[in-house]
């Protein structure tokens, strides 16, 4: 069967390097580390000033592997992160890297094996742990998923990209109140997690794509009541009753909408469309 995708990307990577603007290569990337200052001349009688290049150290091979991804020239990085993991076969990093850019060509066997790898480098390393988790959920190993997830939070509890993917793969699981507690615990380390990506500095990936987009949309509304957060709970209220799901009307009895339930936007959501309304 095949998921349908929100409108958020299903796979987020956010790196923290800095993409050339419309219209420029690769090699005008490398132009703007070099720059120019004016000197005095040193030759006496002159008054005229002259220019001397100032030339700055180019992208290191990593920054620019990492350019390729922001760019989503994901084969070009790969191929630099694998020189990169077999030069420093010790570098987590670097096999995380790589596992992503080939996590992005779909090439999911083999990006599996270099997150595994940088685990074994690394026992602590969360990143990989969280990636691995995400090689699962794509693959609806939804139980594996979870335990990667598990395993990822345990090492690094503060971050609230691990409780969301967490959060995904209860609810593919169809384990729907454990996923309004991850979420929960998301959106109580980041409020804002839903308005932005969350990944850290190109290392972790997050899918989100669902099934049961109604049903995902009421608990995220849900989540966000239990957040006291009313403007966010409306918004996905709304999604929910667009997406079609069919029992809006448990708003009016789940105790996580109570203290909204008279509120007139909330009236408005329950009411029937137009179309649901029978005709005389």
């Amino acid at each position: 069967m095949t998921r349908n995708i929100l409108a958020i990307p299903a796979s987020i990577l956010l790196l923290s390097v800095a993409i050339p603007s419309a219209g420029q290569t690769l090699s005008d990337t490398h132009a703007m580390a070099v720059g120019t200052h004016m000197v005095p001349s040193q030759v006496q009688g002159q008054s005229d000033l002259s220019h001397a290049i100032t030339v700055h150290p180019q992208l290191t091979d990593e920054q620019m592997a990492d350019l390729y991804m922001a760019r989503k020239e994901y084969r070009e990085a790969s191929d630099i992160y694998k020189r990169l993991a077999e030069g420093a076969p010790q570098n987590p990093v670097y096999l995380n890297k790589l596992g992503i850019s080939l996590h992005q060509q779909t090439a999911l066997a083999l990006a599996l094996k270099c997150y595994e790898r940088a685990i074994k480098v690394d026992p602590q390393y969360a990143d990989a742990e969280n990636n691995i988790g995400t090689i699962w959920y794509q693959r609806k190993k939804f139980g594996k998923a979870i335990k990667a997830y598990h395993k990822a939070i345990t090492l690094r509890n503060d971050m609230a990209v691990l409780y969301s993917n967490l959060g995904y793969a209860y609810f593919g699981d169809k384990k729907y109140e454990e996923s309004i507690g991850a979420f929960r615990q998301a959106l109580a380390l980041d409020p804002q997690l839903f308005e932005h990506g969350g990944s850290r500095n190109g290392s972790v990936l997050q899918d989100r794509s669902v099934e049961d987009r109604g049903r995902f949309y009421f608990l995220l509304a849900k989540s966000f009541a239990e957040a006291g957060n009313y403007e966010r709970c409306l918004i996905y209220l709304r999604k929910a009753k667009d997406e079609g799901y069919k029992t809006m009307n448990e708003v009016k009895t789940d105790p996580a909408f109570a203290a909204y339930l008279n509120q007139a936007e909330i009236q408005e959501i329950l009411a029937p469309k137009p179309a649901d309304t029978p005709q005389p």
